[in-house]
């Protein structure tokens, strides 16, 4: 196929990327040339006598290379040649440097205990796909491997996702690599890039660094203490977050991993684009985990970024009621245990009180029959708590270890969804109780926490 057409009776080059063709001054040119071209086909014309010959390589080499339009379903207008012995004349040719990469991935694979070829053609429905090298690897697992160096010319990225799409389609991982900055910066695919060697170099057994497109994910919450700043834009939102940090691997290691299945290409979302990048196949588990319990059940904030901000709402208690009100309101994670009615309210709390836009329901007059739950008992019938709702955190709190415990990916996913089902039961039953008592959800929802585990427990997020 070719772009460049050149119509012998109107003597003129037709560019098909060009919506006019080239030729503004020619209106409809494309669709009069098209239909003409296939009425030609369906009277039987042959091709050589359609009017139309390749304009770009094989007019450059002076040879007569007859060609036939063919428009896609997508909109792309192509020229095919007539003969395939012309279409071989636009491959460029392969460099030493492109074949140098073919053995040392086919060495690096069969080295490792795998099958791998190179010029593979997997036949897709009535088209194929060809890859470069193409890695059998363990359980199945198909790596095709594309090299793209600096010796490319500019449209030689043009089809990368296209093509990479097609072949992750088809049962084949893509793997690009490069020598050259701007293409490894692209996040069409999983780019690799190592040094612009020469041929010999490539070839040898000795060490070949990949520097760019394999990252260690770094885990950490968003706290006072966090060194990276909080990926969502606000000051500490108290998530977990990861963030990626480029790692350096031999190139032999890595066509080894990727075909184990122990490093795997992943897509990094950030608030602007899609990152594409490899990383070890714990590193994927540890964000699938991440992402997974950050959507359905978000962490609840450690002790050094409590809550700090006041309640617009009204304070529950007044100075005047400390003598009758041995109760008292203070951030959950200072929240004392009332073992005497003698407890008295301070004047001011040492922190702001969190309350939700409920009204509160009234405190008891008597500490004997204590009606909300921001004092810590310790047992559920002593602060007036639903014995369902602490079998349901039981339960939640069960699926959480189980998941915890699992090696296999499939087995914690499927245990995951398990945990999830148990954990959002858990949950409407505490919202369903607070909204009916008009208790403080959060202060409902710690005192739970505070029953079923032990003291200094993390929760199960």
């Amino acid at each position: 196929m070719a772009n460049i057409v050149w119509h012998t009776k109107l003597r003129i080059k037709l560019d098909l990327t060009l919506d006019d063709l080239d030729h503004p001054e020619l209106p409809d040119l494309w669709e009069t040339i098209y239909r003409t071209d296939r009425y030609y086909a369906q009277r039987g014309i042959p091709v050589h006598e359609r009017d139309l010959q390749c304009g770009g390589v094989c007019r450059d080499a002076g040879v007569e290379a007859w060609m036939h339009l063919r428009l896609r379903a997508n909109g792309r207008r192509e020229a095919v040649h007539e003969r395939s012995e012309d279409e071989e004349r636009h491959i460029v040719p392969m460099s030493d440097e492109h074949k140098a990469y073919q053995e040392r991935i086919l060495r690096a694979a069969q080295d490792g205990g795998f099958d791998a070829d190179s010029e593979v053609r997997t036949r897709v429905g009535r088209s194929w796909i060809q890859t470069d090298t193409l890695v059998e690897g363990a359980d199945g697992r198909r790596i095709g491997w594309e090299v793209q160096l600096s010796s490319a010319s500019s449209d030689g990225l043009r089809s990368v996702r296209a093509r990479a799409s097609k072949a992750a389609k088809n049962g084949i991982t893509p793997a690009w690599h490069t020598d050259r900055a701007d293409y490894a910066n692209r996040h069409d695919t999983h780019w690799t890039r190592s040094n612009h060697l020469p041929a010999y170099v490539i070839a040898k057994t000795g060490d070949l660094r990949v520097i760019s497109g394999f990252r260690a994910l770094d885990f950490w919450r968003c706290d006072i203490h966090a060194v990276y700043p909080c990926p969502q834009g606000v000051r500490r939102c108290g998530k977990a977050h990861a963030t990626p940090k480029p790692r350096d691997v031999l190139f032999d290691d890595l066509v080894r991993q990727t075909a184990a299945g122990t490093i795997v290409p992943i897509q990094f979302r950030t608030p602007t684009k899609v990152h594409r990048f490899w990383v070890t196949h714990t590193d994927k588990d540890r964000l699938d985990d991440l992402y997974n319990n950050d959507t359905q059940l978000p962490p609840i904030k450690d002790d050094d970024a409590a809550f700090t901000i006041a309640s617009r709402n009204q304070p529950t208690c007044r100075p005047g009621d400390a003598a009758t009100t041995p109760v008292t309101l203070q951030t959950p994670s200072t929240i004392p245990r009332i073992t005497a009615p003698q407890a008295v309210v301070p004047a001011q709390p040492p922190a702001p009180a969190v309350e939700t836009g409920t009204a509160p329901a009234a405190l008891p007059a008597t500490p004997a029959q204590p009606q909300r739950p921001s004092g810590a008992h310790p047992a559920a019938g002593q602060v007036g708590l639903p014995e369902t709702l602490i079998a349901l955190q039981q339960a939640a709190d069960h699926e959480h270890t189980k998941l915890q415990q699992c090696d296999g990916y499939e087995e914690r996913k499927q245990q995951r969804l398990v945990w999830f089902e148990a954990a959002a039961a858990a949950q409407a039953a505490i919202t369903q109780y607070a909204r009916t008592k008009r208790f403080n959800r959060f202060e409902v929802q710690q005192e739970v926490h505070r029953i079923v585990r032990q003291p200094g427990e993390a929760p199960g997020e």
